[in-house]
């Protein structure tokens, strides 16, 4: 995700008086943890072991 939309996202979840709704500023938070995690899962190499499985398919 761009910084841009995480803005665009803080300035919609901002009231009237320009602070951020609590609740909303949890679910960014809960967002942004999981982004992460993806992002570390998914730069992970795959296990020689799974590989040799999957080769085994074909």
């Amino acid at each position: 995700m761009t910084g841009s939309n995480e803005t665009e996202q803080q300035e919609r979840a901002a009231t009237a008086d320009g602070k951020q709704k609590p609740e909303e500023g949890k679910q960014n938070n809960v967002g942004d943890a999981l982004r992460a995690v993806y992002q570390d899962a998914a730069g992970e190499a795959i296990p020689d072991e799974m590989l040799d499985l999957l080769s085994k398919l074909q």
